[in-house]
């Protein structure tokens, strides 16, 4: 399966800004959607374009338009939330979804309690969004999910990894390529990544 770490020297620079601990919630936030929006380049090479003819202020001429599949953003709540800005900048046709999971703190296993999707998830190509690929159980149960409604072209975009989680979404959804900014070193003991950010959802919405 495929991993690709997008290591541009301005997403490693607001990465950097990202993880230092006295951040603000304000400027934490926009550099998420910023690095995010980033990514996304790199995370939409391979989408289909056609040719169209173009009428410009001099002739008409043939230019390349997007085609094929249309997209879906799914976002694993809460903190994916902000990624899906990002990219929505860039795609704002995109329909968005929803999956709500959170992450019991004695087992660290997801657990579920919302899911609304398009109705024609199954004809898009998705793209998977959460912050932090840490233990990959939130990302593997959002996978499964939407497999099950249907969807077989699916792309996860994570801001930071651990090596853990990426072996863990190979494992399971061989087929589900990843996108990131950074691979970091480890699991600690309470399953966040070091060196990490923190608790990404609390840096961006200011709680604890």
């Amino acid at each position: 399966m495929k991993v690709t770490v997008v290591d541009h020297p301005l997403i490693q620079h607001k990465l950097a800004i990202i993880r230092d601990k006295h951040t603000g919630n304000k400027e934490f936030r926009e550099l998420m959607e910023e690095v995010t929006m980033l990514m996304a380049y790199e995370a939409m090479r391979d989408l289909e374009l056609a040719p169209v003819s173009v009428e410009t202020p001099l002739l008409t001429t043939t230019a390349q338009m997007l085609s094929g599949k249309k997209l879906a953003l799914v976002a694993i709540l809460r903190a994916g939330l902000i990624m899906v800005d990002g990219i929505l900048e860039l795609v704002p046709a995109a329909k968005v979804g929803h999956i709500g999971l959170y992450r019991d703190p004695q087992t660290l296993n997801p657990v579920e309690y919302y899911c609304k999707l398009p109705a024609d998830i199954a004809e898009r190509r998705v793209f998977l969004t959460d912050p932090m690929l840490a233990t990959a159980g939130s990302a593997i149960h959002a996978i499964s999910i939407l497999k099950a409604k249907g969807a077989h072209h699916i792309k996860l975009m994570s801001i930071i990894a651990a090596p853990e989680g990426i072996k863990r979404v190979q494992k399971v959804h061989p087929d589900v390529e990843i996108v990131v900014a950074a691979v970091d070193s480890h699991l600690n003991d309470h399953g966040y990544i070091v060196p990490g950010l923190g608790d990404a959802g609390d840096r961006i919405y200011g709680t604890k």
